[in-house]
């Protein structure tokens, strides 16, 4: 149990100039590589891009051959249902295992949504989340999302 279902999430520091962000999407696009959903934060020197791929070993490889770094953080992929109060009732679950998360991102899917969750301790994450009844996406259900 635990961190087979955590998903590998592909991240990208940018230097904040324009067609940085266009660089990057093109040398995924190119390799073949889908981007299921993204989070880019920015300040006025970088931005963040966060994003779950089809393949974030080929995405960071492709990344690589052309030059960007990037790297790969485990991160967990919340089933979140389309109803009031889901994700607050999975958070509390989360706060009361005295997990901390370090930030947060979502992308619809369909029936449900996704909640992508970084924390220092994603199988703690997991089980906390499995053990109150909720459910997350395994890494292959992640990586085809939305396709």
């Amino acid at each position: 149990m635990g961190m087979s279902n955590t998903v590998q999430q592909l991240s990208v520091f940018l230097e904040n100039r324009e067609g940085r962000l266009e660089e990057v999407l093109d040398v995924l696009a190119r390799n073949d590589v889908n981007i299921v959903a993204l989070s880019l934060a920015d300040t006025s020197d970088y931005g963040m891009l966060r994003m779950i791929v089809s393949d974030p070993h080929k995405g960071r490889a492709a990344l690589k051959e052309d030059g960007i770094t990037a790297m790969l953080t485990d991160v967990v992929a919340l089933r979140v249902p389309h109803a009031t109060g889901s994700l607050s009732k999975a958070m509390h679950q989360i706060v009361e295992g005295e997990v901390n998360i370090e930030y947060m991102y979502a992308f619809a899917n369909g029936n449900d949504a996704a909640a992508v969750l970084k924390s220092d301790d994603p199988a703690r994450v997991i089980d906390i989340l499995k053990g109150s009844g909720f459910d997350v996406y395994t890494a292959d259900e992640a990586y085809s999302a939305n396709q």
